[in-house]
């Protein structure tokens, strides 16, 4: 076998001390030859000692210190191998002192210890037995054996359920897996989701969506666990109140019982139904009486703001007057103000010894006070004036309350003439040109009908316009849309909203060339539910697509937008409602 030079090392190291040499030769040759150690040898240090020969292993291939196969073999001077992790422990358990060889008491010097590649492919081309024999016969060189062990059969390995500690060999390891382990997963027989089979009854019992179980409330169905919630909308045994109670009815019992008190009390509640009719258009009378009232009002109100123009006429001319004689009054004061600095200069020079006569002195001093007299009537002018002007603020202020209680009732009376109470809307949009342009440069955003209604005690409803496109359609087409509102008679009508709706531009033309569009409500849309009676409306549904606006402005056989108006019809189907 090979050795390294041993002078070498010597000289190197022969002005350090002992200890030091030994370490930093123990950190060089031992580091690298841990560096070197190959995955088989380092797999077997678990088994070395349990391993079988096929022929008899030599004595030199044996550590003198684990009693071992040698594993990563390290060569010393004196010509012993051991193994690599050996030999390092036995340099660490012999610190501070010199470690020696077990064999024949040499000094182990790290400098002079190498790795013998030499030996290492002679121990790794050695024939062993698996380490499962007699079980398994393969007879596998040294260095192949973890190799082999890795597919052996016979090798005993842990289940890898969590929760389970069987150690089963290979062979039967996947029989184990499939369908003895108690920690394995299964498909529940129900709705076929994976559980662990020991969960599996408790999964049925309690939470699986498939499992067919009683109704909460007694009635003889059994339904899926997840369709509980749906069979309750349905269920004949679930307590609940007639659909009439906000007409007066007091019933409330199972649905099934309250179905059949439905159908026997047709009369009753059809008697509650013409009651609350009777209500209602007493309802109805008042508020007409009440518009009558207003409209009356309005008259009155517009007869007397006309009166109130008529006298304010003359007070503002008036004030204009005043205005001019008190501008011509100032000019005076301004002038007198000069001739009056004047007249108090030639006072002086007087006075200084020009030696004017007791006359002339009398006569500026009479001028003085006509002077004085003129600025005392400018005061009192300037305080008519004021007093005329608080007082044209205040007819001001009355004047524009008027007018603006004229505005209200006016346009409350417009509503009362407009609304419909068939279904239908036909709304016609005025100064098209303009309005379109307004919203392009961004306002407003979209014009409102008036609200209509789909009976007296309908629905109530409104359309919508964008006259240059919502969403997609914006700035090419026309987009209408419908939209629900709070109503007097939501209480006691069928929710959600579900009559066809449909939505047309007019063709004023003659031809009858109409564009209309209709849809169907979707009953699980919020657009449709009952309106909040804190909210304005719900949100509005439609077509924001419409019409093309080239379409709409350069038709085919129709006319649409005719002397800058646009006509849109709203009609709701009321086929299928039976009204109140």
């Amino acid at each position: 076998m090979a050795t390294p030079d041993p002078m070498l090392g010597g000289r190197e190291e022969s002005s350090l001390p002992f200890e030091d040499v030994m370490r930093r030769s123990e950190e060089s040759r031992l580091g690298s030859g841990e560096s070197r150690m190959s995955s088989w040898e380092s797999e077997l240090t678990s088994v070395q000692h349990s391993l079988k020969f096929v022929l008899t292993l030599r004595e030199e291939f044996v550590c003198p210190v684990c009693r071992g196969v040698v594993l990563n073999p390290q060569q010393n001077s004196c010509g012993h191998i051991y193994c690599f992790l050996c030999l390092q422990g036995l340099l660490e358990s012999s610190s501070p002192s010199i470690p020696v060889c077990p064999v024949d008491g040499a000094v182990i010097t790290p400098a002079e210890v190498f790795q013998d590649n030499c030996c290492k492919r002679e121990i790794s081309g050695l024939e062993v037995y698996c380490t499962n024999s007699p079980a398994c016969t393969s007879v596998v060189t040294l260095r192949h054996l973890q190799e082999h062990l890795r597919s052996c059969q016979y090798e005993r390995l842990q289940c890898c359920n969590p929760g389970c500690r069987a150690a089963l060999q290979r062979r039967y390891l996947q029989e184990h897996l499939a369908a003895a382990c108690p920690h394995r997963m299964e498909p529940c027989p129900h709705c076929r989701q994976p559980q662990r089979l020991g969960c599996i009854q408790d999964h049925v019992q309690s939470s699986c969506p498939e499992v067919e179980v009683d109704c909460p409330s007694s009635c003889s169905l059994k339904v899926p666990r997840h369709k509980l919630t749906e069979h309750r909308e349905s269920c004949a045994e679930l307590p609940v109140e007639c659909s009439y109670r906000e007409l007066g009815c007091s019933v409330q019992d199972k649905r099934g019982r309250v179905k059949l008190h439905q159908d026997a009390a047709v009369n009753r509640h059809m008697l509650l139904v013409l009651r609350s009719n009777t209500q209602l258009e007493q309802q109805v009378e008042v508020l007409q009486e009440e518009a009558l009232l207003m409209q009356q009002e309005v008259q009155t109100d517009s007869l007397l703001l006309t009166g109130l123009q008529k006298k304010i006429r003359p007070l503002l001319q008036q004030n204009n007057s005043r205005e001019h004689i008190i501008s011509a009054a100032q000019r005076t004061l301004s002038r007198q103000e000069d001739v009056l600095s004047t007249v108090q200069l030639d006072v002086q020079q007087v006075s200084r010894g020009l030696g004017l006569g007791l006359e002339e002195l009398e006569e500026l001093r009479e001028s003085l006070d006509a002077v004085i007299q003129e600025v005392s009537a400018a005061e009192v002018l300037r305080e008519h004036l004021g007093t005329w002007e608080q007082n044209l603020k205040q007819h001001s202020g009355l004047l524009e309350l008027h007018a603006a209680q004229l505005s209200t009732n006016e346009q409350h009376r417009q509503e009362l003439a407009v609304t419909s109470y068939d279904g239908k809307l036909i709304w016609k949009i005025e100064d098209f040109v303009s309005r379109r342009e307004a919203e392009v440069k961004g306002h407003p955003p979209c014009l409102s009908s008036v609200p209509f209604h789909t009976g007296t005690c309908g629905y109530k409803m409104a359309s919508k316009v964008y006259l240059n496109g919502d969403g997609e359609g914006r700035g090419t087409h026309l987009s209408l849309y419908v939209v629900l509102m709070p109503g007097d008679f939501d209480a006691l009508l069928p929710w959600p909203f579900r009559q066809t709706v449909s939505l047309s531009v007019l063709d004023q033309s003659g031809a009858g060339n109409h564009q209309s569009l209709s849809f169907r409500p979707d009953p699980t849309s919020k657009s449709f539910q009952r309106p909040a009676a804190e909210s304005a409306c719900n949100v509005a549904v439609g077509f924001s697509c419409f019409l093309p606006v080239s379409k709409l402005e350069t038709p085919l056989n129709a006319a649409y937008v005719k002397d800058d108006t646009l006509f849109v019809k709203v009609k709701v189907d009321m086929a299928g409602f039976d009204p109140l």
